[in-house]
């Protein structure tokens, strides 16, 4: 059974050969001022290339025959530049939608670039499922970028820590493959990007692990109509960040191909000497609105505008040409035509080209290769030893995933027994705040399981980039109360990195995280829960385990699975009496969207998961006293969840109760609800009823809590009403 994507997270077959190189390879590049006359012009017939498309696809949109447009005009030769400098299918990529030379300096090729602006099958970077300028191509390492700026940070800084733990985890099969030892991350964003928060968590990890990552700072003036003296004090972020330490801050004149290429060179050869990132703020122009959406001359001066054309790089790179002596009018004129050429006959190809058929829209939202539903992931009990928690389960399975996969890694914030490891011989550890990760790093090292800053969304983006990479992270945000801030990595990274570049990346990772309440003082930062928040998010598997036995099974299944997978821990559950179980061997797994049945019934059925499975197991014999048959149903898995449990039931007790500890109002239960009014509403004795908390807050006072969170009297009053009815 396949464990993890092949290499590189690619899951299926590689299409095309790989294109030709759209410039000279860095190999060959000699200083800007001994380039030849030949390396010279094809810099300029290069960004040229990127100007024209970005004209042709205007046209187009003009012409209703694509459906979205923004182009890299000014932007072109500080991103030639980097791809001179940098290699293709060597070093990594995570750009942002005005990198259309680098992506032609890099070996994309006009054609490729027109299969994406009009929704092609066959377009590498996301198979007609992006909106153009949303680079991403497997063969040249170009990892497939989203339309939310900044988010792309995390993941570079990811990558190059991958890049490093291959170099360190000598017990992966085939390491040496999967990464190169002088390799370099680059990662660029506008200036507009650089207000972002996750930005700033990527530069500083960058820093604190010294990792060989370009920080690209396109500075075009303006993030749309907003002027870079309203995103940053000073108007010059890369001032901001000069104290940095072990950054190299670079400044260049973006429009300039020589000083970007010289600057270019003086930042790579900073990180591939791996003294530490690298940051590069290049001026740049944008003589195109920021969209086909905007107008610029709506918020700009035509003083400006003019002003700004006098430092547009074609007119300056083709003057310098003309003045060194290396071409004439002619020649540029010859180049224009030949380029003009190549771009007409690349559009008119893939204006022609065949588009998704429509029965693939719901391909590649999760693996097509690991089905963790399937019955490969259902083994038999074979228990041992005496009853244990939920916390010890889930810390054995862990201790033994990691042993039989060296691509585990492990780091969130004090999961660590140890940040520094010579004091393990003094202490205990910590282990994580309710002790689940305890002896990991005492049994795999500092380089398989870590700390983590105080910063969710750094946790969740920087383990997008392991996971492109081919490693398996296994992640933990402390209290799902936090888990908010990484609520734009996993919505719009984790959830649909597979499907947006059509199973060309996948990320998938397991995401740990402690949620619930009945704490006594939780109070509403500790006690939150939201499952039908992720159920909504198509692309991660949402699991939440009742008990020792089913936590251990579940576990092992996210891991092994091909998915990324949110496993919610109920820290009311984690020591129990009532939910402990002998450990159920070391390859027991439970497949994803199977209920157990935890009592049978004839007369009406509870459905639920989590804390509610006791207290309903507990209402339900209650009501057995006074003569009601309640069957209880633990679904054990929300995305998926078990629907032919469910219907099965229904038709056998004709009455339903979903008990869940979420907010009524919009939880997980509505779903459940709606499905059985529309699907089995012929079934039905009596209407269907919910049990969940009130749609406030979880108080401190344990009083209050009390009257907040459903409790075993609140089911039995639901079984009895609708047994009555």
């Amino acid at each position: 059974m396949k464990s993890r994507p092949q290499a590189n997270g690619r899951t299926h077959k590689d299409t095309a050969e790989t294109p030709r190189g759209g410039a000279a390879s860095s190999a060959s590049l000699e200083m800007p001022g001994e380039m030849s006359r030949d390396q010279m012009l094809h810099i300029y017939r290069t960004m040229l290339l990127s100007r024209r498309i970005d004209d042709k696809e205007i046209q187009l949109k003009n012409q209703s025959l694509i459906f979205f447009q923004i182009s890299g005009a000014g932007h072109e030769a500080i991103m030639v530049a980097a791809g001179l400098t940098m290699k293709a299918g060597y070093d990594w990529f995570f750009p942002y939608y005005r990198d259309r030379a680098l992506c032609l300096a890099l070996g994309m090729t006009p054609l490729e670039m027109f299969l994406s602006a009009v929704a092609a099958k066959d377009d590498p970077n996301s198979g007609g499922r992006q909106m153009p300028s949303h680079w991403g191509h497997k063969k040249l390492n170009i990892v497939s970028q989203s339309s939310p700026t900044g988010t792309q940070c995390l993941h570079a800084v990811g990558c190059a820590e991958a890049g490093l733990l291959y170099g360190k985890l000598k017990d992966i099969p085939g390491r040496e493959a999967e990464f190169e030892q002088d390799e370099v991350s680059y990662v660029s964003v506008g200036d507009g990007t650089t207000a972002e928060g996750e930005f700033w968590e990527s530069l500083s990890t960058a820093c604190v692990k010294q990792l060989p990552v370009i920080f690209m700072i396109e500075d075009n003036g303006y993030a749309i109509s907003v002027p870079v003296e309203v995103q940053t004090p000073g108007g010059s972020v890369s001032h901001l960040v000069e104290n940095y330490p072990g950054l190299k801050v670079l400044r260049c004149d973006g429009t300039d191909v020589l000083e970007s290429l010289k600057t270019m060179q003086e930042a790579v050869a900073y990180c591939r000497a791996r003294k530490g990132p690298a940051f590069v703020h290049a001026k740049v122009v944008r003589p195109y609105s920021h969209s086909h959406t905007d107008d610029e001359r709506l918020y700009k001066t035509a003083a400006e505008r003019a002003e700004e054309a006098k430092r547009d790089p074609l007119t300056r790179f083709a003057a310098l040409l003309k003045e060194r002596g290396l071409a004439s009018d002619d020649d540029l004129l010859a180049i224009a035509k030949d380029v003009d050429r190549e771009v007409g006959e690349a559009a008119d190809t893939a204006v022609k080209a065949e588009r998704p058929a429509r029965d693939t829209a719901g391909l590649y939202v999760y693996s097509p290769d690991v089905d963790p539903t399937s019955s490969a992931f259902d083994s038999q009990l074979q228990p041992e030893g005496k009853p244990d928690t939920m916390v010890a389960g889930i810390n054995r399975v862990m201790k033994e995933e990691m042993a039989v996969n060296p691509r585990i890694v492990m780091f969130g914030e004090d999961v660590a027994d140890a940040t520094h490891e010579e004091n393990l011989s003094e202490v205990q550890g910590k282990g994580g705040v309710f002790k689940v990760t305890h002896g990991l790093q005492k049994a795999y090292g500092s380089d398989r399981v870590f700390n983590s800053p105080l910063a969710e969304a750094n946790i969740i983006g920087r383990a997008v980039g392991m996971a492109v990479r081919g490693l398996k992270p296994v992640v933990e945000i402390q209290f799902f109360d936090y888990i908010w801030p990484a609520m734009m990595q996993l919505r719009n990274e984790v959830a649909m990195m597979r499907y947006r570049s059509s199973n060309y990346f996948s990320c998938p990772m397991v995401i740990r995280t402690a949620t619930g309440g009945y704490l006594r003082g939780g109070a509403p930062y500790h006690s939150q829960n939201g499952e039908s928040i992720f159920a909504h998010c198509p692309g991660i598997r949402v699991v939440y385990p009742s008990n020792a036995q089913d936590a251990a099974g579940l576990l092992r299944t996210s891991i092994r699975c091909d998915d990324p997978v949110l496993f919610l821990e109920h820290k009311h559950l984690y020591r129990q009496t009532y939910n402990k179980g002998e450990y159920p061997g070391a390859n027991y797994m439970v497949p994803f969207g199977k209920a157990a049945t935890k009592r049978e019934g004839t007369d009406v059925v509870v459905v639920t998961y989590g804390a509610l499975v006791q207290r309903s197991i507990l209402a339900a014999q209650q009501a057995e006293k006074d003569g009601i048959s309640a069957m209880v149903i633990d679904l054990r898995t929300i995305m998926p969840f078990d629907w032919d449990a469910i219907a099965a039931a229904v038709k056998k007790t004709n009455r339903i109760v979903i008990a869940h500890e979420d907010q009524l109002t919009c939880g997980f239960g509505a779903e459940l609800a709606a499905r059985v009014a529309s699907d089995l509403f012929e079934y039905l004795d009596a209407p269907v009823r919910r049990v969940a908390a009130m749609d406030t807050p979880v108080a401190y006072c344990p009083d209050l809590e009390e009257v907040i969170l459903p409790g075993s009297a609140d089911v039995l009053a639901a079984i009895k009403d609708t047994a009555a009815y």
